[in-house]
């Protein structure tokens, strides 16, 4: 079970990845309203998470995405600018490979994901989007890729070997 992270202690920046207007039909008319999906993250620190707000005006609905995502922070393994090994995420149809990349590559990724990995501190990664197009679906599922990563101490104790042994 993940701990829960603090946002007060870390300097997070917010980042607006989908507005969408959403209107609903009733017997007077129609009711507009704005759905937002925020990311937000601290990239010193490569700590991240995502939040959905709605609200009737676009900057209430922003502000309540920002606060549903610090309530939902996640700490990622990173080794210097980029990401130990090679991962694919998936949640629903979409799915998104994220590959380690040399230095000097830069973020080589789509909208959702590019958020998602600025966000985080990868300065490093090549991605790819597979499946849906979905920012909804493609942030779960970098989301779900970047739990899976797991750091040299973390494999060298499931496998009950020091570091240097690897």
């Amino acid at each position: 079970m993940k701990k829960k992270l603090d946002a007060n202690q870390y300097n997070l920046k917010d980042q607006v990845v989908a507005i969408n207007r959403v209107t609903k039909v009733v017997k007077g008319g129609k009711n507009m309203s704005f759905a937002a999906l925020v990311v937000v993250g601290d990239a010193g620190s490569g700590v991240v998470g995502y939040g959905s707000g709605k609200a009737k005006e676009v900057p209430q609905a922003i502000r309540k995405g920002i606060e549903a995502a610090k309530k939902n922070l996640v700490k990622i393994n990173l080794t210097d600018t980029t990401i130990p090994h090679q991962v694919l995420g998936r949640f629903g149809s979409g799915h998104v490979l994220l590959k380690p990349a040399p230095e000097g590559t830069g973020v080589i990724a789509g909208g959702a994901v590019r958020a998602v990995m600025t966000s985080a501190g990868v300065q490093n990664v090549l991605t790819k989007s597979l499946g849906t197009a979905n920012p909804h679906n493609v942030i779960k599922a970098t989301f779900d890729a970047l739990i899976q990563l797991r750091d040299k101490a973390e494999v060298a104790n499931t496998r009950g070997k020091t570091v240097e042994e690897l």
